[in-house]
């Protein structure tokens, strides 16, 4: 028999199709990437389609590809929610996906009884701070509107990190679950909003303050390490982890791209080009 081999492709949506599902927005991948990739399909080579959210895992998943120009095809599909890129595994619409930690991933499980698993840790993206109307946390205004992720375990470690801050005081021994009825204290009766964690960098000028995740800060030019107030420390668990389906950890060519993922060449690429924003988890 024939070696298999992998032509690394990485590709992106060109001619994105938007579809709405849950009131959130994803983004497809290109018509051309799969004319490519079916193509390579029928000359023996093996594809591999993975979701993820554009900044930074798809450029990660970018730097990866080059690792498995030898090995076949990776098609990057690409998302801007957190709810689409599970569901697309789930339903085998995807191999992969890549952009949640494992506190959102349990989550998402028991709410959608889905079958997914973390299998390797890539990276970690501190979660931030971010002033906007006001800009100094000694002198917060009575009443001051804060907007935090509104999924449950983002929810959470946005509370956490506000407590770290000073801003508010939770209950003792409160964890990643914490929600706002676990706050004890609050002196400067800020108000928190809710928001979709995607959608809040754009609200950012509505509010005096916002807890944005890495990934969605970057893509509105936002470095955590110049630009927030005060930034998550690290020794954070949310490592970002690639999730496949339960069943699929020892594919030949997903353990493949788990190495390409851990490679010196991503890790030289998170350190020189995000430099703080983004940290190595392997």
């Amino acid at each position: 028999m024939k070696r298999r081999q992998f032509l690394a492709l990485a590709s992106s949506a060109a001619a994105a199709a938007i579809l709405t599902a849950c009131g959130k927005k994803e983004a497809a991948s290109s018509a051309a990437a799969t004319a490519t990739a079916g193509s390579s399909a029928a000359a023996g080579n093996v594809t591999i389609k993975v979701g993820a959210t554009p900044v930074p895992h798809a450029d990660l998943l970018k730097v990866a590809a080059k690792n498995l120009e030898k090995e076949g095809t990776l098609q990057i599909v690409e998302f801007n929610d957190y709810v689409q890129p599970n569901t697309a595994l789930e339903d085998k619409s995807i191999d992969a996906n890549f952009f949640q930690h494992k506190p959102y991933l349990d989550d998402f499980q028991k709410q959608h009884k889905t079958h997914l698993l973390a299998l390797a840790p890539i990276h970690i993206e501190p979660i931030s701070l971010y002033a906007s109307k006001s800009k100094d946390l000694k002198n917060i205004k009575n009443g001051a509107t804060i907007a935090i992720p509104n999924d449950a375990t983002n929810g959470g470690r946005a509370l956490l990190l506000l407590q770290s801050a000073g801003i508010i005081q939770l209950k003792k021994g409160t964890g990643i679950n914490a929600t706002k009825a676990d706050i004890v204290s609050n002196p400067h009766n800020v108000k928190l909003q809710e928001l979709e964690a995607a959608q809040i960098p754009r609200s950012l000028k509505d509010v005096d303050f916002a807890v944005i995740n890495s990934n969605f800060a970057l893509t509105v030019n936002l470095n955590p390490v110049k630009d927030a107030l005060f930034i998550e420390d690290s020794k954070s668990p949310y490592a970002n982890y690639l999730v496949v389906r339960q069943g699929d950890e020892n594919r030949p060519e997903i353990q493949k791209l788990v190495k390409a993922l851990q490679s010196p060449e991503v890790k030289e690429y998170i350190d020189k080009n995000l430099k703080g924003a983004v940290v190595a988890a392997f």
